[in-house]
Formats: C-alpha cells, structure tokens, sequence
C-alpha cells in the first residue's frame, strides 16, 4: 500500500540526501565500502524513496513504474532483496534504528570515514527499540550516526501529543546523549545546510526536521485519515490540479 501523507512529509529530506548528494556514494558501485548508509526506519515512505532513487538515476523507470502493479518490481515498503541501493529491509517500526546502529558501529571498527543516515517517524519513537538502539549510539560514542526525525505530529489514527503527551524530541534525545539541531523539513537547502554543519564531534547527531503531514496537497496535509488513504476520483483531480499534474503524466 502507497501511505502517501507519510511519502509527502518525507520528500524533501530525501531529496536532498540524494538529489543534492548529501550522501557519498558511488552511482556506479552500489556496494562501494566506504559509501554512506541509508536506513528508511519509517518503511511505509518507501514510495518517496523509489521516487527519489529513479529521480537520481539510481534505478530503471521499469522497475519504479512496477510499484504495486502485478508482477512488480519492487514492493509497498523497502527490502533489500529488490533493490541493490537499498541497506535496510524496513517496515516494522523502530527496527530501523537498531540496524543503522549495527551498521554505524561495523564502520567504526573498520576505520571507516563513512557516515549512516537513518530516517526515523515521531510516532514510530513510541518503539522501545529506538530507546535502546540510542542508548547505545551514545554508549559507543557513535558520531558517524545521523538520525533524521520526519516530526509531521500525526500517525495513523490521531496525532502524536494525543497519543504519549508532548514529545519534547529535543530534551529526550540530549538526554540520551545526542547532538540535536532542528530545521524546516520541507526547505531543501536548509536539510542540506543542516547537516553539512554536522561535526564527528564524539556524539551521535539527531536532526529534528519539522514537517507536515500530506505536504502539498490541501485535501491531504495534516489529516490523520490520510494515512492509508488512496485519492479517490474527485480528490485525484485535486491532487492533479494542486501538484500541477497533466493528464499525460499520470498515464
């Protein structure tokens, strides 16, 4: 299934993880060594990740025009069996921080200069996993983990301060031991200024990135019932009208 809310709040941030090449890696060599790590936590973005992979020329349009269709390519949410660029099989949240964790840690003890970057959910911080797996970023003193935060404040059913109470991300992860900066998550030069400011400065890095829900769609943004929403015929010509889709590209 397409979460499309859950896409929509995350686009930007991997936009500028790949389109505007934060991340090392080498087009030509998926499994370069010293490459950068990406982890989708929140696996249910994994349409957005797709998008932005073939944007990048990273994978073929058969395989991102197969999505969902009968005999894909490639399914609802990440797994690396169908694709050589993806790290992580996601889906289950809060397993993915662990794993970028695992990974970070494996870098480390081979010297290696590269750095994992890890897209996390706020909701999917209801996860003990992600406690643990933070708890020992900061025990091993991992600085070449950069955690990004997608907080759109919603999650399927309700929002995430009707659910545990206020967040306060940025007290919970000091407390935990990480370097904690915030920024908008939808300004794309402002993700890329923010962590081309991140420094190995002894600590894990958690960047808070402020984001809505449904980003771009009226009908859509901040809406709970979004979540596993797909457009129906009306709602479709407003998705079409508003993100200035033509008749010919959605064939």
């Amino acid at each position: 299934m397409a979460h499309l809310a859950s896409c929509f709040s995350a686009l930007e941030i991997l936009y500028a993880l790949y389109i505007k090449e934060v991340l090392h890696i080498d087009k030509n060599n998926p499994k370069w060594s010293d490459r950068d790590r990406f982890v989708l936590s929140k696996g249910h973005a994994g349409l957005a990740l797709y998008c932005v992979l073939n944007e990048a020329g990273l994978i073929p349009d058969e395989m991102y025009d197969s999505y969902l269709r009968k005999d894909s390519l490639i399914g609802g949410e990440p797994c690396v069996r169908d694709c050589e660029w993806i790290e992580a099989t996601t889906g289950s949240l809060g397993h993915g921080m662990p794993m970028a964790v695992g990974m970070a840690m494996a870098l480390k003890m081979n010297s290696s200069t590269a750095r994992v970057y890890v897209l996390v959910g706020d909701g999917e911080c209801e996860e003990g996993t992600t406690w643990e797996a933070a708890m020992n970023a900061s025990r091993y003193e991992l600085d070449n983990l950069v955690v990004i935060l997608d907080s759109n404040k919603l999650q399927k059913m309700e929002s995430v301060e009707e659910t545990i109470g206020a967040p306060r991300w940025q007290e919970k992860w000091s407390g935990f031991g990480f370097e904690v900066s915030e920024v908008d998550g939808h300004d794309v030069e402002g993700i890329v200024h923010a962590l081309s400011q991140i420094q190995f400065c002894g600590k894990p890095h958690l960047v808070i990135a402020h984001t809505t829900k449904g980003k771009g769609v009226s009908i859509m943004e901040g809406r709970p019932s979004w979540h596993f929403k797909l457009p129906g015929k009306k709602e479709l010509k407003a998705f079409m009208e508003e993100l200035e889709i033509t008749d010919e590209e959605l064939e």
